[in-house]
């Protein structure tokens, strides 16, 4: 059973966002069109953050809050070409900024648990060998059990 549901857009333009030689066109608030030849893979292309420092960075967190005691299910809507990949990694930080543990993400649907000492995480959108892509959306939601999809 889903408790609760929460999308994530990609709002800004260059925050955060690997601009270098890329083309990117904004169809509309859930299709963003993204295309770089030259990027290598390995790139981060976006980062959303569930904390951020409004005064020191001027965006606002883009993800939920979300503890250690729940269990998550995250869906990706990105197309890309057939024979090219994307990944999604989730980061976990605890209240001093420390690494604790990742998750990465092949698959559009995916279920997931953070660490107890999750205070903070980003979500990365990762160039798994890309020369574009089409973002529309990535859902997170709070699931009862790890086996709802």
């Amino acid at each position: 059973m889903i408790l609760e549901s929460w999308t994530v857009l990609w709002n800004e333009f260059a925050s955060d966002t690997y601009t270098y030689g890329a083309n990117i066109v904004f169809h509309a608030g859930d299709d963003v069109e993204y295309r770089n030849a030259l990027m290598p893979p390995g790139t981060i292309i976006k980062q959303w953050y569930s904390r951020t420092n409004f005064q020191k960075n001027k965006i606002e967190p883009a993800l939920p809050v979300i503890d250690g005691e729940g269990s998550y299910q995250l869906a990706a809507s990105i197309d890309c070409p057939e024979g090219e990949r994307w990944l999604l990694r989730l980061v976990f930080y605890d209240r001093f900024e420390n690494e604790v543990d990742s998750i990465s993400i092949w698959d559009p649907v995916v279920n997931f648990r953070c660490p107890l000492k999750t205070y903070s995480y980003r979500l990365q959108l990762i160039n798994g060998g890309m020369t574009g892509f089409r973002f529309h959306s990535v859902v997170i939601r709070e699931i009862s059990d790890e086996t709802d999809i």
